[in-house]
């Protein structure tokens, strides 16, 4: 299991990024379609680490949101 990081952009678009993997990053028009991609995103960057054998990163992000 990853944790994301889910937000609106200027588009009005939801953005979905995995910070546990750097650059795995996608979106869609409902936060709900974003999630799913997110999820696709997610199992192909793995897969990719493995097909060249290349060590996949801990998911050891947690967030702290803080509003100013």
């Amino acid at each position: 299991m990853r944790q994301i990081i889910l937000y609106p952009d200027e588009t009005g678009y939801w953005v979905a990024e995995c910070p546990s993997l750097p650059g795995c990053i996608s979106q869609g028009e409902t936060r709900e379609a974003a999630i799913a991609n997110i999820r696709d995103a997610i199992t192909e960057y793995i897969a990719s680490l493995r097909d060249v054998g290349e060590p996949v990163p801990d998911d050891n992000f947690a967030a702290i949101i803080v509003a100013v």
